[in-house]
């Protein structure tokens, strides 16, 4: 059995996946839904923002430009781990990666989320992954759970905060400040991430925390950035929600506070994507669509500002994680890591019941 210390053999880029084809669309959002009773729809209504983009999610192509930057990094400093690539979601699959990582003879796995954050959907569901993808493979290689042959995944920490991540964001949101120009009227500076129900923010961090642990991030993230740039106003706001709108979500929404913005008199406005480190469809149609067009209805000059991608601070900062855990060391009592599934803390990010929908 390979001993816990001992250095690893590779990496897995585990991502939340998107459609390849328009085919692949409604099988790819019912593989998101799977569990919550989602009405046929609804998912119908968001399959037309995924054929808006001719049913391909960019976020396939951009994890794949990552990873090959990735591996130039690793090289850079030496690390002879080669980089797979999975999904939550969609080809190619967590299951059918880690299978292949197995048959290729890796058995302690590095893996890297996607997601800079704590709470269920961004910490907790990246460590189910891992679980499901574990348990697949004991059905394949049933060897795979014999002491010979135990599989050691060990889940990266969060990485919002890194230095890296928040250099990469300021000089995001620097240039597409510039990008408007001189001008005597004020920009405002606002911050997006993903919005999530009220009670799995609520959920979010060790329960002996007190919750929250999910805004809290963002803000704190959103304020680093701001910081790098001499901004002291600036604003952080939410989007992307979907769901019953009985079921309350954080707010404000990124367009009615555009809305807001302009009954202020703001007529300048940059968005800075916080929450997404790549222009997934989410960051496309939400700010690159729906606020554009809310901002060009109310006369606004609007930028949305790049997400870190292959920004050569962020993937340095990947290269830095995967260094410090590489040999088997590195600081496993950090927010976010845990090894084959398990969660950083106990009741950590503990999924809120979704309340039972009506039958039709």
């Amino acid at each position: 059995m390979i001993g816990v210390s001992s250095p690893f053999d590779s990496v897995l880029f585990l991502s939340f996946g998107g459609p390849d084809g328009p085919d692949d669309v409604i099988p790819f959002l019912e593989n998101v839904t799977r569990g919550r009773g989602i009405p046929r729809e609804r998912l119908e209504a968001v399959a037309e923002h995924y054929f808006h983009f001719g049913g391909v999610s960019p976020i396939n192509r951009l994890n794949l430009d990552m990873i090959e930057a990735l591996r130039a990094e690793l090289a850079r400093r030496g690390l002879d781990l080669p980089v797979y690539f999975g999904n939550r979601n969609w080809h190619p699959m967590a299951e059918d990666a880690l299978a292949e990582m197995y048959r290729a003879g890796h058995r302690r796995i590095l893996v890297f989320p996607t997601s800079a954050w704590g709470g269920y959907s961004g910490c907790r569901q990246y460590h189910e992954d891992i679980d499901r993808a574990l348990a697949a493979l004991a059905e394949r290689e049933p060897a795979s759970t014999t002491p010979e042959g135990g599989v050691l995944l060990r889940k990266l920490p969060q990485y919002w905060s890194h230095p890296s991540f928040v250099a990469a964001g300021a000089d995001s949101v620097r240039r597409a400040l510039e990008s408007l120009g001189d001008s005597e009227e004020p920009v405002r500076l606002v911050f997006t991430a993903h919005s999530v129900p009220s009670s799995a923010d609520a959920a979010s961090g060790p329960a002996a925390e007190g919750g929250g642990l999910y805004s809290r991030q963002v803000m704190a993230a959103s304020k680093a950035v701001a910081d790098a740039l001499g901004i002291r106003d600036f604003d952080q706001v939410w989007q992307s929600r979907s769901g019953p709108p009985q079921i309350p979500w954080l707010e404000p929404d990124i367009c009615d506070h555009l809305e807001d913005l302009a009954a202020q008199g703001i007529r300048r406005v940059v968005v800075y994507p916080v929450g997404f480190i790549s222009d997934h469809l989410e960051v496309v149609w939400d700010l690159d669509n729906e606020a554009a067009e809310v901002a060009q209805r109310l006369g606004m000059d609007y930028v949305r500002a790049d997400t870190v991608g292959t920004d050569p601070r962020f993937i340095e900062m990947i290269g830095e994680l995967v260094q410090a855990y590489a040999d088997g060391g590195g600081d496993l009592g950090a927010m976010g890591c845990g090894d084959n599934g398990r969660v950083c803390r106990d009741r950590c990010c503990v999924p809120v019941k979704r309340p039972a929908r009506p039958r039709r």
